[in-house]
Parts: structure tokens; sequence; C-alpha cells
């Protein structure tokens, strides 16, 4: 069963683009442990939404847009609590804050002490979140997203979906369509290649 921290762990390896990952990179860029990024390889993996091949994994696009805009807001749903300090998320974070208008309600912000922005506290997909946000701020583009689509109006959701689908490749050329040009045409292996162990042995330094 997917766990919310496997939706950061997949945004992480869009974000990094055709660049090869390994299991510790992505374990500290995101906060994480490598044990916890191994076994959220294999969950996405398993689910389809990750394809593990020659060494290293692409999301699946069209089933990774499908879950983010149809299933996260219902299986993670956001609601905004008090106010606190932390890091702009949903429609107060790039790339949807310079695109719709003011209304004058506070921010939504990742609770955070370090945080710069006080507004309304919207909890994260993953408690190490605002770290892997701060160390990649590609990654906090693509989490904003998912939070619009999670906790916001429909005005904000629509605007989400469309932005992170250029970033997915969904709706034209993006970071995974540019990934599949690099590897000859696409992923064609499935989560079967992960279960066979055939990734290389790079993947678990």
């Amino acid at each position: 069963m997917l766990k919310p921290q496997d939706v950061v762990l997949l945004l992480k390896i869009v974000a990094r683009g055709p660049e090869p990952w390994s299991y510790s990179q992505l374990a500290w860029e995101l906060g994480m442990s490598a044990s916890e990024v191994h076994a959220g390889v294999r969950r996405t993996a398993e689910s389809g939404l990750l394809h593990v091949d020659q060494g290293w994994g692409v999301p699946d696009a069209r089933g990774l847009d499908e879950f983010l805009v149809h299933g996260v807001r219902y299986v993670w749903a956001a609601r905004p609590g008090g106010l606190v300090m932390g890091i702009p998320t949903g429609a107060a974070a790039e790339p949807l804050a310079s695109a719709l208008p003011s209304t004058g309600d506070p921010p939504t912000v990742w609770p955070d002490p370090d945080g710069g922005l006080r507004g309304l506290s919207l909890e994260p997909l993953y408690k190490s979140v605002p770290v892997a946000a701060r160390r990649d701020p590609v990654l906090h583009e693509l989490l904003a997203l998912v939070d619009g689509i999670r906790s916001g109006p429909d005005r904000v959701r629509d605007l989400a979906v469309r932005q992170l689908r250029k970033r997915l490749g969904t709706s034209g050329a993006g970071v995974l369509s540019q990934v599949r040009t690099l590897r000859g045409g696409g992923a064609a292996s499935t989560s079967n290649s992960y279960q066979n162990g055939k990734e290389k042995r790079r993947l678990h330094r």
C-alpha cells in the first residue's frame, strides 16, 4: 500500500529530471533514511507508478497524473489549521502565487519554526517536506502544486492541475518527456524489473 512519503519520493525523481539517481542521494535530498527510500521505491514500483530498469527509475507520467489529480486529495486530504510560522505552499507558493489574484486570505504554510511566513498551517505529505523543499526549489513547486490540488478551491485546483501536467509532460513536453527521450522512447519495463532484481548495484549505495 502506498504511503504519503511515496508521493514525495516520486515528485523528487520528477524534479531531478533526466539525471540518474541513487538511494543515498535521494535519502539525503529528501531528509529520509535510506531504508525509507528503498521501501518507497519498492512500493511505487509494485503499484506501477515507477518503472525501474537498468539501474534507476522513471515515474509513469500518466499513472502519476491520474493519481495526483484524482486520488491524493481523497486519500490524504489537507485542511488548513491555525496560524503558524512556516514555508508557503499551495496558492501561497510559486507557480500559483503569481498567477492568482490576491484574496486577502491568510496564506497556507507548512509549519516550520524557521519559515519566514505566517499563515494557516497545512500538514505536509511527510514530515521532511520542509527540509526537502529548501534543498530543491523545483520539488518545492511540485509539492505546492499537489497541495493546491489537495486543499484549494476549484479555481486553485484547476490551475494547479494545469501547471502540474506541464511538469509531468502529460499536457505536452515536460520533464518526464525529456527522460523518456533520453532513454530511447520510454520505460518499457514494469515493476517486475524491480522484483526480479535487475536494478544496478549503484542504487544500493
